[in-house]
């Protein structure tokens, strides 16, 4: 039976009976409705007011925090369109998501020939295989598997992103499989072309080298008691990045965990993240989160992290470039996080969070300040009010 779009688009929309179409034709080749139901639209809008007391002119180097000072943002919109892959053997699915704002940038992929303030976030299709307890295949741009938080600020205790989340790839372009092994046990292996998340980009100077990726997800059975679905998290990241011919070999190294406690109000989490690249210092991020949510409507979440960029290997909010000499970059920094987020109106989180960075290497590495070691403030502090609507 062939279809003309704008029919297909009135029986989607339900002004017309899609029946009554397929009647015209006792065999139709493809039930297009079903195809239309099983998809699904989703998404947010993320906006904020922020304000920085004191010196800094910018918060500090950890993702999406630049040119947010002192005012109110749009910070990104989300558009998902997916289809979710059933339980079935051989089922299918997929996933296209964007990103339109100024968060899009963060993302790091423009290479790929987004620009400026839009980017695909993620772009996969996903193909379930009958071998043993079920192989799930993604294929195209999907999220890094390693981390404790997620590019998505909703989906995280706190508004800001930590140091730790800064180091870690956002996205990877390659395909990336996953298996059951038994209950509360996971394995995902995969290859992408670039450590880095730009888009079909190759390692500079060697499109033969790639990237390889593994990881395990250990869950605590029901038996368990009070620790009943408490996560482990671990795995690792090799490979080159597509910014630099002949740039060093960059290894991510991450565990993370979350833990439910005696009180059903409180959970606990944690995470490490060690950067390695040859030639060069490593960086190393820890960090500590605690949730509290005993109150109607309101949970009370904290983090406690501290961040060493192995005296320069890593960039920090302006701080001098990689390698330089004499200490020049070099920032040991610790952070503390309290956020407070309070649910009133349906299908939005409000939240408000006070951050404060302190350099503890006192090398006036944080945004307002000069070249390390000159006179400036090892103090920043952040004042954000976050508001998302989820569709």
């Amino acid at each position: 039976m062939k279809v003309n779009q704008w029919t297909i688009g009135l029986a989607a929309a339900g002004v017309i009976s899609f029946g009554a179409v397929a009647q015209a034709d006792e065999k139709p080749t493809q039930n297009v409705l079903t195809l239309v139901s099983s998809t699904v639209l989703s998404g947010y809008v993320n906006t904020s007011a922020t304000w920085s007391p004191g010196k800094a002119a910018a918060a500090p180097g950890y993702s999406y925090s630049g040119g947010k000072n002192d005012g109110f943002n749009l910070n990104v919109v989300d558009l998902m369109v997916s289809k979710a892959v059933d339980e079935t053997q051989w089922a299918a699915g997929y996933t296209a998501e964007f990103w339109i704002g100024q968060d899009a940038v963060g993302l790091g992929n423009g290479t790929g020939g987004i620009a400026n303030d839009i980017a695909i976030k993620n772009a996969n299709v996903s193909l379930n295989a009958p071998i043993g307890n079920g192989l799930n295949i993604k294929m195209g741009i999907f999220d890094s598997p390693l981390g404790y938080e997620a590019a998505n600020a909703g989906e995280n205790p706190n508004y800001t992103r930590s140091y730790g989340y800064t180091i870690e790839p956002t996205s990877l372009t390659g395909v990336l499989a996953s298996y059951k092994v038994c209950d509360g046990f996971r394995v995902q292996a995969g290859v992408a072309n670039t450590y880095d998340a730009a888009i079909n980009a190759r390692p500079a100077g060697s499109a033969a080298v790639k990237s390889y990726v593994a990881a395990i997800t250990l869950t605590a059975p029901d038996s368990m008691g009070f620790l009943k679905g408490a996560a482990l998290n671990a795995g690792i990241i090799d490979g080159r990045t597509s910014a630099t011919v002949g740039g060093p070999d960059t290894t991510l190294v991450y565990v993370g965990a979350t833990i439910p406690t005696p009180l059903e109000t409180l959970k606990l989490g944690a995470s490490w993240d060690h950067l390695q690249r040859d030639g060069l210092s490593d960086a190393d991020s820890f960090a500590l989160y605690a949730s509290f949510s005993g109150i109607d409507k309101l949970k009370i979440n904290t983090r406690v992290e501290y961040f060493d960029n192995g005296g320069g290997a890593v960039a920090l909010g302006g701080a001098p470039a990689a390698g330089a000499s004499n200490g020049n970059g070099k920032a040991e920094v610790l952070g503390l996080t309290l956020t407070l987020d309070y649910s009133l109106w349906a299908n939005v989180i409000t939240r408000l969070e006070y951050r404060f960075d302190h350099d503890l290497s006192q090398g006036h590495n944080l945004p307002g300040n000069g070249a390390a070691g000159s006179s400036g403030n090892n103090n920043a502090q952040l004042l954000a009010l976050n508001v998302i609507y989820k569709f």
